[in-house]
């Protein structure tokens, strides 16, 4: 039955997608040429879904399937739409001419040549960010900079700063010198400190083995450099021959932190001391609303005092309103990530910013306050996933600068 819809779907779309062509060229070459893509490519796309293992979770070769179903599928769904519509109202009133007997037009009205010209530009813009964001956008890494004001903020701490990464998605990267680029921006800002907040991997700890070198030169950070884990680093994506070997490959993730220099945080805080003074930098496991509960935060703030300044590592930015916000052990600064912004949507800098994953997520990309003490920043992630590539969401290398309120 879903076949079934799929296909009648495609049909449609197709259709379409024909009448469009024929609108500005009834050339039997253009037809022919037209066909024998459209054909080349649902033979790709058929063979590479009965050839491709899908239980290994998402690969490259996955990703990039699935970004040419959607290069194709969606520019002729925002095609389809509008010249159906106006089907449906050459249908209605060649219905009512009937109704009224008037017999010296056609029953159907001609359709109009402007509207399907408005049909084909608006689908023209999804088809050619699509390919911007295969070919360019999924490594276009932006330093993103944010000051955040604090009452609390011990003065030694005045103007000190750390440099964000999340959603690596190692198995999904295939380009190493973009990835060398992105490493020497992070290493150019100076950071007191360098946190990653989870998701490193797809779903396998192999996917990290071309990438180890690398990112083993992100310099040492005078604070150190701390990670944390996210819903993908669990495993829980894949089919394993055993739960033996799902724990081995969530064993080998942990350890890969530690190979690339990274601390890796497991509900558990490490103290800052400068001139007598300190904050506290605390990492949970992964807690979101709709993925795994694995993060403590009372275990992992264990030892803690209230009125220390905090900064928490927690992956999905979900948890923060559901634990974190106004909780009694004063947690001034979360920093997440998880949502990728879902690597499609518009951005303004500091004057407009959508995309479809804010009906999901409230705090999806950028900085939030809630309760007045309360802060959030949601990275937009490093890699990608499932789309292989960025349209309007950049990846993103954030610096935030923590200040004392004067």
């Amino acid at each position: 039955m879903r076949l079934a819809i799929l296909i009648i779907v495609l049909l449609i779309l197709e259709y379409y997608s024909f009448v469009a062509l024929n609108t500005f060229s009834k050339s039997r070459i253009v037809n022919l040429i037209y066909f024998a893509i459209t054909i080349t490519l649902y033979s790709y796309i058929g063979y590479s879904f009965y050839t491709t293992n899908f239980s290994k979770g998402q690969t490259q070769r996955s990703m990039f399937l699935m970004s040419i179903v959607l290069l194709i599928v969606l520019p002729k769904l925002i095609l389809a739409i509008p010249l159906l519509v106006q089907d449906i109202l050459r249908i209605f009133f060649g219905v009512g001419r009937k109704i009224v007997g008037t017999e010296s037009t056609a029953f159907l009205p001609e359709r109009r040549k402007f509207v399907t010209q408005v049909a084909l530009g608006m689908a023209a813009i999804p088809f050619l960010s699509i390919i911007y964001g295969m070919a360019k956008g999924k490594y276009n890494f932006k330093v993103m900079k944010q000051t955040i004001y604090f009452d609390d903020l011990p003065e030694a701490f005045d103007g000190f700063t750390i440099t964000q990464i999340s959603d690596l998605h190692a198995g999904s990267l295939d380009d190493i010198e973009k990835i060398e680029y992105a490493v020497d921006l992070i290493n150019e800002q100076n950071s007191d400190v360098f946190v990653f907040t989870g998701d490193i991997v797809n779903s396998l700890a192999e996917e990290m083995d071309p990438l180890i070198a690398t990112l083993s030169k992100v310099k040492k950070h005078p604070f150190g450099n701390y990670s944390i884990l996210g819903n993908h680093d669990y495993g829980e994506y894949v089919k394993f021959n055993s739960e033996e070997d799902k724990k081995k490959n969530f064993e080998e993730i942990k350890k890969n932190h530690g190979k690339i220099g990274w601390r890796l945080l497991l509900n558990e805080n490490v103290t800052f001391t400068k001139d007598n003074e300190i904050i506290n930098l605390i990492g949970v496991e992964n807690w979101g609303l709709k993925f795994k509960r694995a993060g403590d935060l009372p275990l992992a703030s264990k030892g803690l005092k209230p009125e220390t300044f905090k900064v928490l590592l927690t992956h999905d930015p979900s948890h923060w309103e559901a634990e974190v916000v106004e909780n009694p052990m004063n947690y001034g600064l979360t920093l997440s990530g998880h949502t990728h912004g879902m690597q499609f949507g518009i951005e303004i800098p500091g004057y407009f910013q959508w995309s479809p994953v804010k009906y999901v997520y409230p705090q999806w990309a950028g900085l939030y306050q809630k309760a007045k003490k309360n802060y959030i920043y949601v990275n937009r992630g490093f890699g990608f996933h499932a789309f292989a590539g960025r349209v309007g969401i950049n990846p993103e290398i954030t610096v935030l600068e923590l200040k004392k309120k004067r």
